[in-house]
């Protein structure tokens, strides 16, 4: 079974780490073969002087995580490779399948947080879809879709919208930064925060390359439409999809589309995204909360609210700190950078920047007879809090408001401006912790409770949001950490690792995790003895018998691998 190679006796040419298993000669061959497919300008070897600059979020790296918790050479790939076309994506499955070598495909490699591009199994090869696989492929305004390439970033699309005139016609839901890839955030089920904010919720037929190299259409792409091309010498990447291809998800026989969710058993070359219709008209706002304790009373006001879909976007209630680090370094409120903030503390930053210590973000979408209603509502639910405040974005005047970049957010335009909460601590880099729960005042408070008793007792300020979806809240924790100071990144990695025990003690379970724990996590759902991981275990191997499509991702490990020799509880 393959083993870490630490290729202590490397050949010129050969990788800062060789793909477990693989010999020098093996790997030179191998690079040699994928240089035919892709050419030499798409194939970079992570040689061993490589220096592994980290890059900024514009300007991701390729072959590591660029917030690496571990050592930043533990999660580094041997090459970077980057296919053209999909025949070259399903070209370099058959070749990987062939000689066993892993890889790890990622479409931009800004999944900061979470590990970026970097592969679960050091020396695997990443395969960068992002670099030339970027066009919009399609968008359709009378039905509200689009096709997109794993290139295609939030951006890239809303620009595309802007310079084609059909944003007045159609937006497009964004997450926190706008340049992730929308097939990569989809896909590991990334939220944004209109109406449309469930990304996943709101895909709509997949193209997908499996292990073996076979191109797979899901739903009703799987039905070729003869009213819209006859050509049969058209190879099937390229031929035109069914009508309803972008319109209904199910098709005929089993739903496929979630196992290519967070998962290892198939590369999407092309996805269908749902826009939403401009809605006629918009109002964000802000609804401040004074103090610590009030965070239980606004989630039971903000459940039934959120079911009725009188909030008719994904809201957030965020911590006094996620806003101030946006605003400011902690370096600015106190000279301390090394200890957590006290209470009192938070409340004078609550003070000094006009905020509450908690902070409710929404937006109104509609006719403005419509919004008037909804906004009378919330307003009315809201006042039963004593000290709340309202605001609009022109009340805000402050530098960097947190309202007015929301207020974009909101209503489909992306941005970088929340970059800055993670430069929170010199040389910032983060983890997330995100653990789902019932939208409720008690699971809310418990979750705080325990989550920033964890921070303090790591000498880390807690920094979070909860992200409010149709019936549960997403409890985002920011850790954040400098990468730089060995001391900082062992505190955050204990913290993660605690943070997912006591999650798993009070039956709450993440949704997403980082490389470094994604075996800790998948372990907690072990309903019947495992069952869940049975099953995708079997899939795997079904789907993938050589293992080396992505092995370990959401510790799924392929049966060519010894899983408990992959463990990384110890690290």
């Amino acid at each position: 079974m393959p083993t870490r190679n630490s290729n202590n006796t490397a050949q010129p040419g050969d990788p800062m780490i060789l793909p477990p298993g693989v010999s020098s000669s093996q790997f030179q061959s191998f690079i040699a073969r994928a240089t035919e497919i892709v050419g030499s300008k798409n194939v970079e070897v992570i040689l061993p002087d490589n220096t592994l600059h980290d890059g900024s979020y514009q300007n991701p790296c390729h072959g590591h995580d660029m917030h690496a918790i571990l050592d930043r050479d533990y999660f580094v790939t041997s090459a970077v490779i980057s296919p053209r076309s999909v025949p070259e994506v399903q070209s370099m499955m058959r070749l990987c399948t062939e000689t066993g070598v892993p890889v790890w495909p990622y479409s931009i490699g800004r999944n900061t947080g979470y590990g970026g591009a970097a592969p679960r199994v050091p020396g695997s090869i990443g395969l960068n879809l992002g670099r030339n696989m970027n066009k919009v492929l399609n968008v359709d305004t009378e039905d509200a879709w689009a096709l997109v390439e794993p290139g295609v970033t939030f951006m890239s699309l809303h620009d595309h919208l802007e310079k084609n005139g059909l944003r007045e016609k159609v937006w497009l839901d964004v997450p926190d930064l706008g340049g992730g890839s929308i097939i990569g955030n989809a896909s590991e089920r990334g939220v944004g925060y209109t109406p449309y904010g469930d990304h996943w919720m709101m895909h709509c037929g997949l193209e997908v390359v499996l292990p073996n190299g076979e191109l797979v259409r899901t739903g009703m792409g799987a039905l070729p439409d003869p009213t819209v091309s006859k050509d049969s010498s058209v190879p099937p990447h390229d031929q035109p999809g069914n009508r309803a291809w972008h319109l209904f998800n199910y098709g005929f026989g089993p739903y496929n589309d979630g196992i290519f969710t967070q998962s290892s058993l198939g590369i999407i070359v092309k996805m269908g995204i749902w826009l939403m219709p401009n809605p006629g008209g918009y109002q964000a706002y802000m609804i401040t909360l004074p103090r610590d304790q009030d965070l239980a009373a606004a989630m039971e006001i903000i459940r039934p609210l959120r079911i009725q879909m009188v909030l008719q976007n994904v809201p957030t209630l965020r911590h006094i700190l996620l806003d101030a680090a946006v605003h400011n370094p902690k370096s600015h409120y106190t000279s301390n950078i090394n200890q957590p903030l006290s209470d009192s503390e938070l409340d004078a930053i609550a003070a000094k920047l006009d905020l509450g210590r908690w902070n409710f973000y929404g937006a109104l979408y509609g006719p403005e007879p419509v919004r008037n209603v909804l906004w009378s509502v919330i307003k009315q639910a809201f006042s039963s809090i004593e000290g709340v405040k309202f605001y609009f974005p022109e009340d805000r005047k402050e530098q960097n408001s947190i309202l007015r970049t929301r207020a974009k957010t909101l209503q489909g335009i992306p941005t970088l401006d929340e970059l800055r909460w993670v430069d929170w601590l010199p040389n910032g880099a983060h983890l997330f912790f995100s653990p789902i729960a019932k939208i409720s005042g008690q699971d809310a408070t418990k979750q705080y409770e325990v989550t920033s008793a964890r921070c303090k007792e790591a000498g880390l300020d807690f920094i979070g949001t909860f992200v409010v979806g149709m019936r549960e809240m997403h409890h985002i924790v920011c850790i954040v950490f400098d990468r730089e100071s060995a001391e900082s990144k062992k505190k955050a990695h204990w913290l993660i690792k605690m943070l997912i025990k006591d999650a798993a003690a009070h039956g709450w379970g993440e949704y997403r995790t980082h490389l470094a724990v994604m075996d800790q996590i998948a372990e907690t759902y072990n309903f019947n003895n495992g069952a869940l991981m049975k099953l995708n275990e079997t899939i795997k191997n079904a789907m993938d018998p050589k293992g080396v499509l992505a092995p370990g991702k959401n510790g799924i490990w392929p049966k060519t691998y010894d899983k408990e020799s992959w463990r990384l509880d110890n690290k």
